[in-house]
């Protein structure tokens, strides 16, 4: 008797039901008692021009605040389009 798609069936509904529980656990959207959100919020707002000395608030926290994640992201992106040229080349000079 093969038991591969109960087992896959099994580990499914876990994971839906292990999901499921996270998301009931979050708070609600925008809701006010959440002050991990708000605080940073206020911070970027109130003090981006004195902590960074940029006048652009987006441009200090692209730059400032989040500089690592930007770069990291650039990495994946500039990753993924070598990956996309890999792919699509062709080799018209090999004789193919």
């Amino acid at each position: 008797m093969n038991f591969r798609p109960l087992v896959a069936a099994v580990v499914a509904v876990m994971a839906l039901y292990a999901m499921l529980a996270a998301v009931a656990e979050l708070p609600p959207y925008g809701a006010p008692d959440n002050p991990t959100f708000n605080q940073l919020a206020e911070r970027y707002i109130g003090k981006a021009l004195e902590e960074t000395g940029v006048l652009n608030m987006v441009t200090s926290i692209i730059l400032d605040y989040r500089a690592y994640d930007t770069m990291f992201e650039t990495v994946v992106l500039f990753t993924a389009a070598l990956a996309v040229m890999v792919v699509l080349r062709t080799d018209k000079g090999m004789g193919g």
